[in-house]
């Protein structure tokens, strides 16, 4: 199973996808256009909260960061003056340090996540989208910043003008990504945010025309007129897109074959006529790991039809 995964949806899905099949059959593809330099080290967070899912060391509570961390280091920084863009843990800082280091010996960004990988005992392939940088830059009446600063300094209050990826025509897939690509004739697109988790993935150059080849099924993560967590609605709007399920089937129509829906959603199923997708209703909330695990088995039986 190859699955396109951003930070907090798509996790909390693999969380059962990975009891319900081998893991080692498992590859993620995962947004890096989050990814921002803190302190000297690289953090990557949408990559870290699928190890960290992996390894069985994610805080469930949050879905961000290790469960049990403390944040010494982060506060006597603080009382120091020194004032860090995102609040990082002690035990997750010391991933960001070894991913550092592996970088400045030479490795690519896809080597040194393969190295954690595997110190980490994870049997699924995990893959950065590429081995460039590339970053989501929100556009606001102040001004552009990147989405950490939007997301985490600001706490997404500002008024969306625009979204846009720096740097994502210079990119390209990563070979690693494309090996995969070739192998897979579905993918799975987790229920993150289409706009900057999903989003970046599918903007980087050839993607869109590697995924009209596959079979491609996707979850929503609106219900409704809201997203389930997290600035997809204000983000969705700034593109002029509806918030709702259809407005993220658009995202997805020049490749999506069926979108799978909260049983919740009161939307009407006509509106995904003119979109070209089969939609599925299915719980996707996800509260307890049974339920995810019920998801990913409805996920494979798609597939299969």
């Amino acid at each position: 199973m190859l699955v396109l995964s951003g930070g907090t949806g798509t996790p909390k899905l693999l969380n059962g996808l990975r009891k319900v099949m081998p893991e080692e059959d498992i590859t993620v593809i995962v947004n890096t256009a989050e990814d921002l330099w803190v302190s000297g080290n690289l953090v990557t967070p949408d990559i870290d909260t699928v190890l960290y899912t992996f390894s069985e060391r994610i805080d469930a509570d949050k879905w961000w960061g290790v469960a049990g961390d403390t944040f010494r280091t982060y506060d006597l920084m603080r009382s120091l003056g020194h004032r860090e863009r995102m609040m990082l843990g002690d035990l997750d800082r010391a991933t960001h340090i070894i991913r550092t280091e592996y970088l400045r010996e030479g490795c690519s960004l896809t080597d040194s996540i393969r190295r954690l990988s595997a110190s980490l005992g994870i049997k699924a392939r995990v893959l950065p989208m590429s081995d460039n940088p590339v970053s989501t830059m929100i556009v606001t009446p102040k001004g552009k910043m990147h989405f950490q600063d939007f997301w985490i300094t600001d706490h997404g209050e500002p008024e969306v003008l625009d979204v846009f990826q720096e740097g994502i025509d210079q990119a390209s897939v990563s070979p690693a990504v494309l090996e995969a690509l070739e192998a897979e004739d579905q993918v799975l697109i987790g229920p993150s945010n289409p706009i900057t988790s999903i989003g970046p993935i599918i903007r980087l150059p050839g993607m869109v025309d590697i995924l009209r080849g596959k079979k491609v099924i996707a979850v929503s993560p609106i219900i409704g007129n809201e997203p389930v967590s997290g600035p997809a609605g204000k983000l969705m709007r700034a593109k002029g897109l509806p918030v709702s399920s259809p407005g993220v089937a658009a995202c997805y129509g020049e490749f999506l074959d069926a979108l799978i829906i909260d049983e919740r959603d009161p939307v009407d199923e006509t509106m995904f006529e003119d979109l070209g997708c089969k939609v599925v209703r299915a719980d996707t909330l996800m509260k307890t790991r049974e339920i995810s695990m019920d998801l990913s088995r409805l996920v494979i039986g798609q597939f299969l039809v």
